[in-house]
């Protein structure tokens, strides 16, 4: 049976699985933003992020709004595929990114790397209030999240590490 107290993958794993997966799609951006195959690996990438949003330490609050904030970029992605009004789909979106900010930096506030949590502040702040001005502002002003994003997964991976009191951390053997 498995033990849902055990990681199964290191934090580095979990935290490179949707750098690798939302790379293109930030270079998509930039390239042919209406690139078809872009909302495919976008839904691809958020699943990902299910792995992470629970592996972070966060506040149940926080770790909410991180499933809030997967579960509207996915139903956003099916909507933008099945050719939904790309009004409605947009506006699912920015409402997910308002739950990814808070996710974000509430889980970026408690790592002990403080380049984690400096660029986690700044990119969930900037993708959250991107929401509230998105009908103001181009698009082109979300695309620096996108970069800041990949560059808090690689933070992640390579700078945050598990606090070992922390009640998921990895668990030592029971004794036979």
């Amino acid at each position: 049976m498995l033990d849902p107290r055990r990681h199964y993958a290191s934090l580095r794993l979990v935290a490179l699985l949707p750098l690798v997966l939302f790379l293109p799609a930030v270079i998509a951006f930039f390239a042919d933003p209406d690139v078809a195959w872009g909302e495919y690996l976008g839904v691809f990438f958020h699943l990902s992020i299910l792995f992470l949003v629970s592996r972070l330490e966060a506040a149940p609050w926080a770790k909410a709004a991180g499933y809030g904030w997967v579960a509207l970029d996915v139903l956003a992605g099916i909507l933008m595929i099945n050719a939904v009004e790309y009004d409605t789909a947009w506006a699912v979106r920015l409402g997910g990114h308002v739950l990814a900010g808070v996710w974000i930096v509430a889980s970026s506030l408690v790592s002990r790397s403080w380049p984690v949590r400096v660029v986690g502040v700044i990119t969930g702040v900037w993708l959250a209030g991107y929401s509230f001005v998105g009908t103001l502002l181009a698009e082109e002003f979300l695309r620096p999240a996108g970069i800041m994003i990949l560059v808090w997964f690689a933070l992640l991976a390579f700078l945050h590490r598990d606090d070992p009191a922390h009640p998921a951390a990895p668990a030592s053997p029971a004794p036979a």
